[in-house]
């Protein structure tokens, strides 16, 4: 019997002809394409807020925040890693939204008591930087468990672009909303887009089984209703792993480029008011977005399936290290707003797909343990040490931009080399079918 959906709609056909999206998989990808829309509108609420912040405060201030942004994903993750042992499947997806949701109005909250927000503003960037990881890094955990292996190198690309396209509209819904509103009230707007989210989950779930009949997508039978083993197991996990190394290394040199390029864009920006560095900010955002639902909706898996994953993860990195080469060469404004475009747009649609197609090749637990302690720990780790090192080089050293640039130009070069290390990696371990119990070890 086939499983439930549409079956030869002009919908289904048009997503068949733009990703190929199987009749039995189109209500499963809408209804993710529809979750993380919702999840990344209600950060794009709140981001270009947190960001206009950032430039009241010195470099040093900004890289003591990113330092404790590190220390509490490091604790957010072990307390997660906890609650993964405890909390059946189907409740703790659900159960670490409602718990961002409530943080949010608490935030609210103190923004109508207290009279210094310093304090505060400094603990709602820390905070929302947490979110702003912690969030996608559950959505694509929940995604490798919802789709098999060839659905998720197909698909992937596609429910990517519901990302973005929510990154467009929590940024212009933000904009309007503020000018009438005020910025404190969109807390109270970012929690109930997230509180929304809630039977989109449960309804994933559902699809899973119906349309999907992926029941035992990365578990065994005994394990399907809970995930057992040590909390702390994604730590050991990821350190006893060369896969899963190279894919830490591969973010760390992400966050390089990213933390260099962002602390020259708030410095550049200090001279204006909040409410237009929100707006710029917000500016960026969109062009990144647009962008960046055009490549992924149309580009990415075509790109993954005809080009492979070695190329898919490198062709980011080799455009960066371009554009860092003209960036040194020269050491404009526009040309530093054009490379964190590409930058994040390129990670966007295409690095970030990529690299979630790679736990696809390893099992439950990896992917509920390790992958948020690389995709969080690791990577506000690699923004603590690439601040300092920012702030080294500058105020330490005196280096200007085209230096600077430079340096990542070097950074990027490692960063292609990495992908193309991982991509070897991942057709090797996916070469032939695997079961949960001849699964690659990844050691």
């Amino acid at each position: 019997m086939s499983a439930p959906g549409p079956t030869n709609s002009l919908l289904q056909r048009t997503l068949a002809r733009a990703c190929d999206i199987r009749p039995e998989e189109t209500r499963a990808t809408l209804a993710s394409f529809l979750l993380v829309l919702v999840l990344m509108g209600s950060y794009y609420i709140l981001r270009p807020v947190r960001d206009a912040m950032s430039s009241d405060w010195t470099d040093a201030e900004v890289s003591w925040l990113w330092t404790f942004t590190f220390i509490f994903s490091a604790i957010a993750v072990s307390l997660y890693g906890g609650a993964v042992t405890r909390i059946r499947v189907q409740r703790l997806v659900p159960s670490v939204y409602g718990f961002f949701a409530t943080s949010f109005i608490l935030f609210y909250l103190g923004t109508q008591g207290l009279a210094d927000r310093t304090l505060l503003d400094k603990s709602f960037y820390v905070w929302i930087s947490l979110f702003s990881l912690f969030h996608i890094s559950v959505f694509w955990s929940f995604m490798a468990d919802t789709f098999s292996k060839p659905q998720a190198t197909r698909l992937f690309g596609f429910v990517g672009a519901g990302a973005s396209i929510g990154a467009i509209g929590g940024p212009a819904f933000a904009a309007f909303l503020v000018g009438d509103m005020g910025t404190d009230p969109l807390l109270l707007v970012a929690s109930m887009l997230v509180v929304f989210t809630l039977p989109i989950i449960i309804w994933i779930q559902h699809l899973k089984v119906t349309d999907l009949q992926n029941e035992q997508v990365g578990a065994s039978d005994k394990d399907f209703d809970f995930i057992g083993g040590n909390p702390l197991a994604g730590f050991s996990e990821f350190f006893n792993s060369r896969y899963l190394l190279a894919i830490g290394l591969f973010i760390f040199f992400y966050t390089s480029i990213g933390s260099f390029v962002y602390f020259e864009l708030k410095n550049l920006l200090a001279d204006y008011d909040r409410e237009t560095r929100s707006q710029i900010w917000a500016s960026i955002d969109l062009a990144v977005n647009t962008l960046t639902v055009l490549v992924a909706a149309f580009a990415t898996g075509r790109i993954a399936k005809h080009m492979g994953l070695s190329f898919t993860l490198a062709s980011v990195p080799v455009l960066i290290g371009a554009g860092m080469l003209l960036l040194a060469a020269a050491p404009m404004v526009s040309v530093v707003v054009a490379v964190q475009i590409v930058r994040r747009a390129g990670n966007y649609a295409i690095s970030r797909p990529a690299r979630e197609m790679l736990f696809t090749a390893v099992d439950r637990e990896v992917r509920f343990k390790a992958k948020p302690v690389i995709d969080i720990v690791i990577y506000r780790g690699g923004d603590m040490l690439n601040a300092w090192a920012f702030t080294a080089l500058t105020q330490g050293l005196g280096l200007g931009l085209g230096a600077v640039a430079a340096t990542g130009a070097g950074i990027a070069a490692l960063w292609a080399v990495t992908g193309i290390y991982l991509g070897r990696q991942f057709r090797a371990m996916t070469a032939a079918p695997t079961t949960p119990e001849t699964a690659p070890q990844v050691k």
